[in-house]
């Protein structure tokens, strides 16, 4: 038993999910189109660009950036993003004195309407516990390096709420449409362990 399990395990991830895949459809679980369907409405319409959209959008209405800023959920059910994991969303907004990043120090909760499935570093033991202690140290590893002078919080997402955090607007972005900005703001910004670069 022992040795199939270590002959398994050396089977490429993809295999295995197709053959599992495979089996439960033969056997009449699951529904092959359900499942594709399914698959899609989570790599496409939920995810990152879902939450980039809210993002151009406070960048570019200042009275939307309020309401979203007052009450993010209702703010984000204004673009159409709502659902299970949406239930209670917290915006947080970066500035020049303060650079916000989140995590769950508990397991993974996170805004699926806006940012999709958590990555896995989102859900490593470590990231959920250095994050808290550490934050500074834990951000320049991961590539951010956050000025001394600016403060860094930490904010608990729980399965009452789910904190996003609405990135600084970069240099040079004055002039471009909503449609524009869309492609620069990026998931790890929106969560605050990196920053949206100029174009």
């Amino acid at each position: 038993m022992t040795s199939e399990l270590t002959v398994n395990d050396h089977v490429p991830i993809q295999l295995r999910t197709e053959a599992l895949e495979d089996l439960l459809v033969e056997r009449g679980l699951i529904d092959r189109a359900v499942m594709d369907n399914f698959i899609k409405t989570y790599e496409q319409d939920v995810g990152p660009l879902n939450g980039a959209k809210v993002v151009a959008k406070a960048w570019t209405d200042p009275e939307y950036r309020e309401r979203l800023l007052d009450n993010g959920t209702t703010a984000v059910a204004e673009l159409g993003f709502k659902g299970p994991q949406g239930e209670h969303i917290v915006v947080v907004q970066n500035s020049a004195d303060v650079h916000n990043v989140v995590v769950c120090t508990l397991c993974s909760c996170y805004p699926w309407p806006l940012l999709g499935l958590p990555p896995a570093w989102y859900k490593d033991p470590a990231y959920r516990s250095r994050v808290v202690k550490e934050p500074r140290q834990v951000l320049s590893e991961m590539g951010l390096d956050v000025p001394e002078s600016k403060e860094i919080k930490v904010w608990d997402s729980s399965s009452e709420v789910r904190f996003f955090v609405l990135p600084e607007r970069p240099a040079g972005t004055d002039g471009l449409s909503e449609e524009e900005l869309v492609p620069l703001i990026t998931r790890d910004a929106m969560v605050g362990v990196a920053v949206v670069g100029s174009p």
